[in-house]
């Protein structure tokens, strides 16, 4: 007769099973910490497995060294992919044989190092014939904004990086680069294919690449790299997103969705760029291919919808330094631009940088059977050099268009239509004439990345929250606004009062609005009404900002940056608003920001500031002249300044730096009374724009007020005056005479 297992034996058994059964079945050697990690990869032999636990491994720095072969590689893996998280202050380091890296996710921290994930474990261990595969690297950027590291940076022979996640880069640096500094990187035949490197935003200086091959120093070398059906979606850090700086390098079957900026051939020679998308969707500073140097071949690339100009243009071949040093920009010489179709995209530069020092314009280059159909621009050719060294050949362009020479172009209609693909596409005849094939994107965005990552936006947008009313009364809103979440509006009371006693924290974006009817009031007992800190953005709509509560200091303002290093851009717009009494002592400003501070847009519309003792933008904290600055885009409309000592806008970009596309200033039907005379307006302007990309001045009026500086730099700046009257005030102050004047009148 069998024994029956007592009940509390049984129900162990049962839960052992359970637990066993519930649990996913590890193959390799799990480990829990460092110290088991360390351990583990003390000896690795081939066809070892290493298993990282699930959960969060905070401030580790994993070191993976081994020789495995190609039939039996050593594998660092997650337990489950993505869910197994690198944080803190960490990195990762692998070098030898045959290692294959795969479901590791790196967020919430940054390298205490110059790179997250390294292809070598120090400068004499590279790792060759070596994988990172189904791995995420999300926002794990230094808090300061301009110390530079690597995101991934790829040594040795033979490697591939596939399947992988990179997005929100925030600080200085390349996010993947190979590295050529020893032989051993050299001629090395790495494969970067299908990773999706999501949003970039802009850096707001150089050092903002997505991905750099080689540097100048090494740029005469041969990488033999081979960059393929990656995605770049809204890869904005500067004006190269690709920047091959090596020699036989191919970048094909890429898609590059509304990013600002080109896949530029910086340095090096024998570079093959084919059958890569470009779609701007018209967003501002898109652009397409750059070609500088030697024996380079372009062909079969589709480009729609780009608005970038000079360097950020759709097609730009440069003028070249004679003779000129290794990281200077050497000539074009026998390269092909054929074979690429070009659909509603407004600039081709021709001889672009053209200049004292760049003065060697391209040679035995070709242009032919290109397909360049536009009807938002029918001026899109533009030569700034002597164009003779190009072979211009069966170019179609659309009737009404002025080509740059009578011979090679060939008119025909603008005849352009949405295929099955989505894609605006010339006619078929046409595409059959150059013998271009399907227009289809050769990679979609799902096709590409680490499969368990979701490719999602970083930020919550205005108004995409819940809509929560906030009571009249003291700190209601300031309690308010801490228990909010990114994406909501505070609806304030129409002609309630609102009092804060402490600090108003904007942590992620948020609205703070009234509908229409009598404008609520806010006041503050403190020297700022709200901060900006990194990660927030604040919107202002139909509300009534009195300074009569504020205390009685010099330097108050209304809104300002965190006074430290911020990694995340902000955003803010006042709207539909009035501004009064900045007055209680001197240098009262409306907005006032810090360096390493970076604004995507400031929008000022509708509203009225009267009386205020300081500038209402002083948006001119980057004064090194290192290229950088405060603000990427500024739009002030249909509003009116009265009284304010200071000047209404202040911004600066100093330098000569051309890797970046701002500031761009767009101000229109505005009037100024009385502004910029205060005695502590160091300007002593109404508005200063130093350094401005874009400055477009429109139908306002100044009364009585000090005059508007402009000092034109680098960049071939597009300034334009136009319908504009100065009563009362002193004519236009600048530095040159580089920008454009239409109806201005003083009286």
């Amino acid at each position: 007769m069998k024994s029956k297992p007592c009940p509390a034996l049984a129900s162990l058994l049962f839960l052992s099973a359970l637990l066993a059964a519930c649990s996913p079945a590890v193959d390799g050697q799990l480990v829990r910490n460092i110290d088991e990690f360390n351990a583990a990869t003390d000896s690795l032999a081939p066809g070892d497995k290493v298993v990282l636990a699930n959960g969060t491994w905070s401030d580790v720095e994993l070191v993976f060294r081994g020789f495995g072969t190609a039939e039996s590689p050593i594998r660092l893996e997650a337990e489950e992919p993505g869910k197994v998280v690198i944080s803190g202050q960490s990195n990762l380091g692998i070098s030898g044989e045959h290692i294959v890296v795969s479901g590791l996710v790196f967020r919430d921290g940054y390298t205490p190092t110059s790179e997250v994930i390294s292809f070598r474990t120090s400068k004499e261990e590279l790792a060759s014939n070596s994988r990172v595969t189904n791995t995420v690297v999300d926002s794990f950027s230094n808090p300061e904004r301009h110390s530079s590291d690597t995101w991934i940076a790829i040594y040795g022979k033979n490697n591939r990086f596939d399947n992988n996640t990179l997005l929100n880069k925030g600080n200085r640096g390349v996010t993947l680069a190979v590295k050529m500094n020893t032989e051993a990187s050299r001629e090395n035949g790495h494969v970067i294919e299908r990773n999706y490197f999501g949003p970039r935003q802009t850096l707001g200086s150089n050092g903002g690449e997505t991905l750099r091959i080689g540097t100048s120093h090494y740029s005469r070398e041969f990488s033999n790299s081979v960059v393929r059906q990656n995605y770049f979606d809204r890869t904005s850090g500067e004006l190269e997103i690709i920047s091959s700086k090596s020699c036989g390098n191919e970048i094909r079957d890429n898609v590059f969705f509304e990013s600002q900026g080109t896949l530029t051939m910086r340095h090096g020679h024998y570079t093959l760029v084919e059958n890569n998308y470009f779609i701007g969707n018209r967003k501002p500073n898109t652009g397409g291919i750059r070609i500088i140097n030697e024996n380079q071949t372009v062909r079969n690339n589709y480009l729609f919808g780009l608005t970038g100009h000079r360097f950020r243009g759709a097609l730009v071949i440069m003028n070249g330094v004679p003779n000129g040093p290794i990281n200077r920009y050497d000539p074009v010489i026998d390269s092909i631009l054929d074979n690429n179709v070009v659909i509603d995209s407004d600039h081709i530069q021709l001889c672009a940088g053209a200049d004292a020092e760049r003065s060697a314009p391209p040679t035995g280059t070709t242009m032919h059977n290109n397909i360049i159909l536009s009807n938002t621009n029918l001026n899109p050719f533009t030569v700034y050099d002597d164009i003779s060294g190009i072979s211009f050949r069966n170019n179609s362009i659309n009737e009404g268009v002025n080509p740059p020479l009578d011979d090679g172009f060939v008119s025909v209609p603008y005849s352009v239509a949405e295929n099955e693909h989505g894609l605006r596409v010339p006619e078929q005849t046409l595409l059959d004439d150059i013998g271009f094939g399907e227009v289809k994107l050769p990679v979609t965005k799902e096709e590409t990345g680490a499969s368990f990552y979701p490719k999602s936006e970083l930020a919550a947008g205005f108004q995409s929250g819940k809509e929560i009313a906030v009571a009249p009364g003291t700190n209601t809103l300031l309690d308010a606004l801490e228990a909010s979440r990114p994406g909501d509006t505070l609806l304030l009371e129409n002609g309630g009062e609102y009092l804060l006693t402490k600090y108003a924290y904007a942590r992620h974006p948020i609205s703070i609005i009234s509908k229409e009817g009598d404008k609520p009031v806010i006041r503050s007992e403190k020297s700022s009404f709200f901060i900006i800190r990194n990660g927030g953005s604040l919107e202002l709509d139909g509300v009534w900002i009195d300074g009569a509560e504020s205390p009685d200091l010099a330097g108050n303002n209304v809104i300002s940056t965190d006074r430290y290093s911020m990694n995340r851009n902000y955003s803010l717009i006042v709207r539909n608003s009035r501004v009064t009494n900045l007055d209680v002592n001197h240098s009262f400003d409306f907005l006032k920001v810090f360096r390493s501070t970076f604004a995507d847009s400031v929008e000022i519309l509708n509203t009225e500031m009267t009386n205020v003792t300081g500038a209402v933008l002083a948006m001119d904290k980057e004064t090194d002249d290192l290229g950088i600055y405060n603000v990427e885009n500024v739009r002030i409309e249909n509003s009116s300044f009265k009284d304010v000592r200071g000047a209404v806008a202040n911004i600066y970009r100093g330098g000569t730096d051309e890797s970046t596309f701002g500031p761009i200033v767009n101000i229109s039907n505005n009037t100024f009374s009385n502004v910029g005379l205060g005695s502590r307006n160091k300007s002593g302007a109404s508005m200063l724009f130093h350094g401005v990309q874009k400055l477009h001045i429109a139908d306002s009026t100044w009364n009585d007020s000090a005059p508007l500086e402009l000092f034109l730099t680098n960049g071939e700046p597009i300034t334009r005056i136009e319908d504009v009257v100065m009563k009362g005030t002193a004519p236009i102050r600048a530095n040159n005479d580089g920008y454009e004047v239409e109806n201005v009148i003083y009286d």
